[in-house]
């Protein structure tokens, strides 16, 4: 239960980051989208239980504040997490470029089941396309700009989480 809200706690600040650099793209009418970030290094450094509950804390986090159906974006989260789960023993998944390489997949996929249940939404659907294109392309090459440093960032803070989790039980028990 530590590990995974520790992951949820770097997942907040992902998702905080990116709220504002997208804010700071609004004027240009681009929008990135890293839901693969949210779900990867949970499913590829976590027990089953621990990466799954900070993939769905996260993707609770994310439905609050869009607008699609409630739980939503925290289901899609949980089903890629348990897939990335279950295929990790054939990955390289201790290299930061196979790590990369997997939220890049992830986050496609993410992006592709979204568009395409969201897309009748739109009020003309055919002439989207182009655009969400354009926005996948540009989430691709942030996140694979940011992953090293947000992986980085998550496996510190765990390994932090653990030390300080020693060190209370030393000192108070």
């Amino acid at each position: 239960m530590r590990r995974a809200l520790t992951l949820f706690i770097t997942q907040f600040l992902l998702w905080a980051v990116v709220s504002q650099v997208n804010h700071s793209l609004a004027g240009r009418h681009v929008y990135l989208w890293v839901g693969g970030l949210f779900v990867t290094y949970g499913a590829l450094s976590l027990s089953l239980r621990s990466g799954l509950l900070s993939s769905f804390l996260a993707g609770l986090l994310l439905d609050a504040v869009s607008p699609v159906a409630f739980g939503m974006h925290a289901l899609l989260f949980a089903a890629a997490h348990a897939l990335v789960f279950h295929v990790r023993d054939r990955v390289p998944r201790d290299e930061t470029a196979g790590r990369v390489v997997i939220a890049l997949f992830a986050n496609l996929t993410l992006f592709l089941v979204f568009s395409v249940f969201l897309i009748d939404d739109a009020p003309t659907p055919a002439a989207a396309w182009p655009r969400l294109i354009f926005d996948l392309v540009c989430s691709q090459v942030f996140l694979a700009l940011i992953a090293p440093w947000f992986m980085a960032l998550q496996a510190r803070t765990v390994e932090l989480s653990d030390a300080l989790a020693v060190v209370y039980v030393r000192r108070f028990r």
